[in-house]
Parts: C-alpha cells; structure tokens; sequence
C-alpha cells in the first residue's frame, strides 16, 4: 500500500498506472473519495489527452437557494446543517453545462429532483434496479475504485458503502477483477465491522491520508413530518407482524412508521385508542398488534435513522447470524453518524453492512435468507399511484429522471417471492404543484416503476388498500377508498367510462370523507401534545427555524397566486410583533427592512407565521 498525504501526488500515480484512460467507479452517496475525485476532475480538466469516466449514483449535493427568502434562510446555518462538505467539481461543471468532453458522468440513481432539465445528466443516467447496477458497471471494466475508507489498528471498513464495493473487492480478491483500489481515510466516518465490511491495508493500493483535506461528512437534513406522513406511518404500523422483518425508505415517512412503530411498543395502550379513533379505512387487527416482544429483523438497503432508532428503543432485537440489521449504505444526519461512532462496539456489531446482493435479493443462500426473512413487510415510497394499482417513483411522463429506481422493485418482487411476506407502497393522496392542489392518484400515467401486476399494499394518509390478486375493478373500488374525496368522482367517471367497474358502481358513504379536514380532526391533538412531533428524532434546526419552516412552506405555495399572496400580506399587516415573530425576522435579517422588497418580504412571513399557527 502506497500512502500519500498529496492528493495531486495520488492523481499523479493513478493517470500513470491507467496511462490516462481512467474507468473510475465511486460509491453511491456518502462514501465518495472527494478530494481525490477532484484532483482527477483539475487533472483532466488540464490535460485533454486524459479520458475520465465515471461510473456512480447518489452525487451529493448542499442546496442551492431557489428565492431570497430561501438564501436568508439557508446561507447562516449551511455549514451547521450539511456539514462542511466539500462540492464535487463534475457536478458544479454540469449544472454550469462546462463539463469537458473528456470527462464523462453516468449515474444509475439521481439525488431527487436535483438533475430535471440538465441534458448531459438526464441523457447519461443509466436505468438499473439497485442490483443490477454491479454487471453494469462491471461491464464497463473499471480500472479504478476511489472510496472513503475508516480506520482503525485492524485495518479498514468501507463503513457507509459496502453496497457495490464489497462484491467488487471479493472479485478482485478472486482473480476476476484488475482495478486500482483508492481509499481517502476520514476520521468521522463510523467504523463498521463484519467480514464483507472490514478490508485489510494490502488490499487498498493507494492511501490519501491528509488531515487538511479531511471534510465534514454530508448530513442530511431531517425534513419535519407532516400529519399526512404522519397518518401513513400509523396505517403501517398497524401491518408489522412481531417476529418479523422490516425494510423501510429515506425520508419523512420512514421517520413516521419508526414513530409510530414505537409508540405501539412503548405506549401500546394509547397507541390502541388513536388507532381505534382512525376514521378511515383500512383498519387491521388491532389485537394481533401489541408491544414487539419477539421483535424485529430488518434487512436493508438503507440503514436509516428510524431503523436505528428502532434499535435503540428494543424494537430491532430479532437476530440473524448476529445481526439485527443488515444494510447496504446509508447517508444521514451528523447526529446518525455520531450515534454510531460512540455506540459500544458489542452494540454497533449488530449493525452488519452487507452488499446490496444479500439485501437486497435471494440468490446466493436462499433457504438461509429465506429462513430469516420470515413475514417481511418491505415498505417504500412513490410519487404516484394509479386508479388500476401501478406506481411511478422514480420520473415523469415525458422520460426526465426524478432519482432512480434504486432498489424498489427488488423489494416488490422479494415480497412475491417471499412466504407471508408484503409489498408496502405509500404515496401522499395529494401534491400542491405550482400553488394548486391536484390527486397523487389518477387514472393512468406514461411512466411505471412498479407495473400493476405486482400491486400489493398500497397506503395513503386516508388508510391502506390491500390489492394483491384483486380484480380490476377491485382495485379501483380499493384505491378509491384511500383516495382524497374532493378527486373521487372524476375517477370513478373514467373507470365506468373505460368500462373497467359497474356503471352502478357507488363509494360507500364511509369512504366519503378522506380530507384534510377529517385527518386534521383526528391527530391534530396528538401532535399539540408531543405524540406526533414533526421532528420525533430530533433535528439540527433551533427553534426559530422550526418555527420558520411551515411559513416559508406556506409562502412558497402561494407565490403562484397573486391573491394567495395579497392575502398574506394582509394577514402580516394585521398580526402583532411579538417577541417570537420578531426573532424570526432577525433570523431572516428582516427585522429592520430598509428597502421596499425587505418591507414586504416581512409582512409576507409575518402572514405565513400567522397562518402556519
């Protein structure tokens, strides 16, 4: 092992050892080598004769304001929200459209919503199920593997990756693979142990180990969850059998099952009575659903913060060679990676990282896997959601990539696969897009990620429709049920015009009141009085960006209606200045306005403060 603490020294190395013709695989989200990543990218960038191709997923990215108000919000606190996480050059170069011809970027999974209209990026993005993406890039003969790495006195663990690497590792231990391995050591990345995470020094062939170019790692804000997320976390909760497995996706609805899947272990009894007051359908057997005392395995490609809190709460305790949990990666907030650098090593040895081969499928010991994935319930997330059972996760109908399909369909296709064992798809019943709401669930779209001949569970914040094996029109009739009430009859028009459900066909009366409404009326009260908070694991917000968030959401919604807007500004005219509003203003440098947009940006966040409550 060749150790550097230059990375331009370690650049120079490996355009020597490929001859400049670099084939550079990096690992999906956290566990990129940035620092060599962007020596590289100069390098190139200086020498045209040098042809850099890069093969990843996942190009992290800190938020870039989309308004003024949204730059005073986020420049003070970047650095303490994102962490000081240095910018990949390829991906500053392709938002700019500089990007040189002979560097070139393939991603098989985008950061959502990030890359929509920038062409290089949308017509190089590789469409792959999360296990496909290992045949695709060994395909493509990297030379190169560049990943962060932790350390300690036994040698290194791929930590956050062991997704893809893992599997290229073993092949290259094998005599079936020839590439460069660099590793970037990074001291707060969480050592983690087990045989497919840990590698020794003589399989990393060269080391950047340099304490000035060492960075942050990337946190990932927690977004507050809302009552809707909130609702979908209680319905599946509900579904989760005791003795069994669990995979569940990023974001603010995974926080909102791990909610309310604790709550049900450490407060049974309260969460039977909101359960019991839910006035939508969808209602499982509340008395196969008490405290876990089996509990829990989960296998994931995500190890995600409600996972880990699952695990601490004594949920996550069923084990499995060992293992309570077994994921592939993880990118989370700086209090995740902190967790599980402080956490006992007998604790942390119960989080084994694994390649996305054993996580995310059933090859490879399948009666073993099979054996131990005992009434799985694989739960994820989508976009959309049709009348007939289809979903759509992961792009749009005119073919632009939102993110990736990642590892969802595997997770659909293992609950078919799978004895006793449930596909969990959630999608909100509605979006606000441009200011106006509209249905999440329609009739059809142009693009499917999971076709309707894998339909299963599907939830909403208005209950669960179990539409596995159902006919046609027993699925509309099921999907129809979870669907927001004020979009019901306009589908019901097309599916009797489509000639797919009785023309007589009527939704049941009890199915008549999904609105926002009903589900404020129902769980409103358990968020005032902390059963339901919007952020139940904490967050790196203080409390006047807490406070903040809802406003800006609100003002964000309305700058699509010059009335919404106007209402606002009447609404800011007539609230007082409190104390409380006051701070938010300063934390927005709109305390004291000295210009006319300043003046109204305050009455307008002064009107969003007032309406969030």
């Amino acid at each position: 092992m060749r150790t550097y603490n230059d990375p331009e020294a370690i650049v120079s190395h490996i355009i020597k050892t490929t001859r400049g013709q670099i084939r550079l695989a990096l690992p999906l989200g956290l566990g990129k080598a940035n620092t060599v990543v962007n020596a590289l990218t100069d390098a190139a960038i200086a020498d045209s004769s040098i042809r850099l191709e890069i093969f990843t997923a996942l190009t992290l990215e800190r938020p870039v304001a989309g308004s003024e108000l949204e730059r005073r919000f986020l420049e003070p606190a970047m650095n303490r929200l994102f962490g000081n996480y240095p910018a990949l050059r390829y991906a500053e170069l392709l938002h700019e459209g500089k990007l040189p011809d002979n560097i070139k970027v393939n991603e098989f999974f985008l950061l959502a919503g990030k890359w929509l209209g920038v062409a290089r990026v949308q017509a190089n993005y590789i469409a792959a199920n999360y296990t496909h993406a290992y045949d695709f890039l060994v395909a493509q003969k990297p030379n190169v593997v560049a990943q962060l790495l932790a350390r300690d006195e036994q040698g290194f663990s791929l930590s956050c990756n062991t997704d893809i690497s893992a599997d290229l590792i073993a092949e290259r231990r094998a005599g079936d693979l020839d590439f460069l391995m660099v590793g970037e050591v990074n001291s707060t990345l969480p050592f983690m142990g087990g045989a497919r995470a840990e590698i020794s020094e003589d399989e990393v062939d060269c080391l950047l180990v340099d304490p000035h170019t060492e960075f942050e790692l990337f946190s990932s804000v927690k977004q507050p969850v809302t009552l809707e997320e909130h609702a979908i976390g209680l319905h599946i909760s509900s579904l989760i059998a005791d003795g069994g497995t669990l995979q569940i996706g990023i974001g603010s609805i995974g926080d909102a099952v791990a909610n309310s899947l604790v709550l049900r272990h450490r407060d049974n009894a309260a969460w039977q009575r909101i359960m019991e007051a839910n006035p939508f359908v969808g209602k499982a057997d509340l008395a196969q659903c008490g405290p876990f005392k089996h509990g829990l395995y989960a296998v994931t490609e995500m190890l995600v913060d409600g996972l880990l809190q699952l695990f601490e709460a004594g949920i996550l305790k069923r084990e499995v060679d060992g293992a309570v949990i077994h994921a592939g990666f993880f990118v989370e907030s700086r209090s995740f990676y902190h967790t599980l650098c402080t956490m006992a090593k007998k604790q942390r040895a119960k989080i084994m990282m694994m390649p996305v081969s054993f996580t995310n499928s059933l090859l490879g010991d399948e009666p073993v896997k099979r054996k131990a994935r005992v009434q799985a319930r694989f739960v994820n997330n989508a976009m959309l959601a049709t009348l007939l059972g289809a979903v759509t996760s992961d792009g749009t109908g005119n073919g632009q990539v939102v993110s990736g399909v990642g590892g969802q369909f595997n997770f659909v296709t293992q609950a078919f696969a799978l004895k006793d064992a449930r596909s969990i798809l959630t999608v909100k019943a509605t979006r606000i897009s441009r200011g106006k709401t509209a249905s999440n669930i329609m009739w059809n779209y142009p693009h499917t990620t999971i076709p309707r001949h894998l339909k299963d569970i599907m939830v909403t914040q208005y209950g669960f429709a179990d539409l596995r094996g159902k006919s046609d029109a027993e699925t509309i009739a099921a999907m129809l049920a979870i669907t927001d009430s004020r979009y019901q009859d306009e589908l019901l028009k097309r599916a009797k015009a489509e000639g797919k459900i009785a023309r007589d066909y009527i939704i049941p009366e009890a199915h008549r009141h999904n609105t926002p409404e009903q589900l404020t009326l129902w769980l409103q009260p358990l968020q005032e009085n902390g059963k339901l908070s919007r952020f139940p694991f904490g967050t790196d917000f203080t409390d006047i960006e807490q406070r903040l968030l809802p406003a800006l959401g609100i003002l964000k919604n309305a700058q699509y209606s010059k009335w919404k807007l106007a209402g606002l500004l009447w609404t800011g005219l007539r609230s007082p200045k409190t104390p409380e509003i006051q701070q938010c203003l300063k934390r927005l440098e709109l305390d004291a306005p000295n210009t006319i947009a300043e003046f109204f940006y305050a009455l307008l966040i002064r009107g969003g403060l007032k309406k969030a409550g």
